[in-house]
C-alpha cells in the first residue's frame, strides 16, 4: 500500500495550482480548505493529496486532469465500487467539476459519481459479517454518507442532461437512473416516487 503524498500525488502535478484569474463569477473548489483531509482516510492512508488531485482536474490539461481523475477515483471509489471515509467528503467537489465547461473530463466525473451511487460493497459484506459493524470505523457508514452525498446534489441533473455533449448528457442520464432506482434500507429516495 503506499502512502499519500500531498507533494506529487500523481505522475504529473497540475499546471496551474491556483484558480486562473478572470472573469469567472465564482472560483471554483473554495470550500476545499473547509475539509480536515489529513485527518481522514482515502485508500492509500490520509486524504491529504486529494485538494491537489481536486485542482488537477479543475485547471489542468486534459491530460493532466485524466491522470488526477484516474489517481482520484483510485483513491475515494476503489475498483468502481469500493468507497472510503474521504469519498463523501469529496463528492461535492464532483459536483462542481462536472459542471464547468473548463474541465476536460466531465463525462468520467459523471461516471465516477454513478459509481459511488451504486456502492453497495461495504453493505454487502456486512450483511454476510456483521461484526464488520462493530468496528470503530465502520465502512458501512462512510458508503451510506458517499451515496447521500451524491443524491443531495441531485438537482444538477436536469442542467447536465441538457448539455450539448452527448457524452456528458449519456453519463448524466445513467447517473440520474441510478439515483431512481434507489432502493436504501427500505425507503424512498427523498423526492423520487417510484412504482410499485
Amino acid at each position: 500500500m503506499r502512502s499519500a503524498s500531498t507533494e506529487h500525488p500523481s505522475s504529473e502535478r497540475p499546471q496551474r495550482p491556483d484558480a486562473p484569474s478572470g472573469g469567472a463569477r465564482t472560483t471554483p473548489l473554495t470550500a476545499l480548505d473547509r475539509v480536515p483531509w489529513g485527518d481522514i482516510q482515502d485508500s492509500t492512508g490520509s486524504a491529504a493529496a486529494i485538494p491537489l488531485l481536486l485542482k488537477g482536474i479543475a485547471w489542468g490539461d486534459a491530460d493532466t486532469a485524466r491522470s488526477a481523475l484516474d489517481d482520484l477515483r483510485r483513491r475515494i471509489c476503489q475498483f468502481g465500487f469500493v468507497v472510503e471515509q474521504a469519498t463523501a467528503a469529496t463528492v461535492p467537489f464532483l459536483w462542481e467539476l462536472a459542471k464547468l465547461p473548463q474541465v476536460t473530463c466531465r463525462a468520467q466525473i459523471i461516471r465516477l459519481l454513478k459509481s459511488i451511487a451504486d456502492a453497495r460493497q461495504w453493505e454487502s459484506t456486512a450483511a454476510v459479517y456483521p461484526k464488520l459493524l462493530n468496528r470503530r470505523e465502520n465502512p458501512v457508514v462512510w458508503e451510506r454518507a458517499a451515496r447521500q452525498a451524491v443524491r443531495a446534489r441531485r438537482g444538477e441533473l436536469g442542467r447536465l442532461m441538457a448539455d450539448e455533449d452527448t457524452e456528458i448528457a449519456r453519463a448524466t442520464t445513467e447517473l440520474a437512473r441510478s439515483l431512481s432506482a434507489w432502493p436504501y434500507a427500505g425507503a424512498r429516495a427523498p423526492g423520487v416516487v417510484t412504482k410499485r
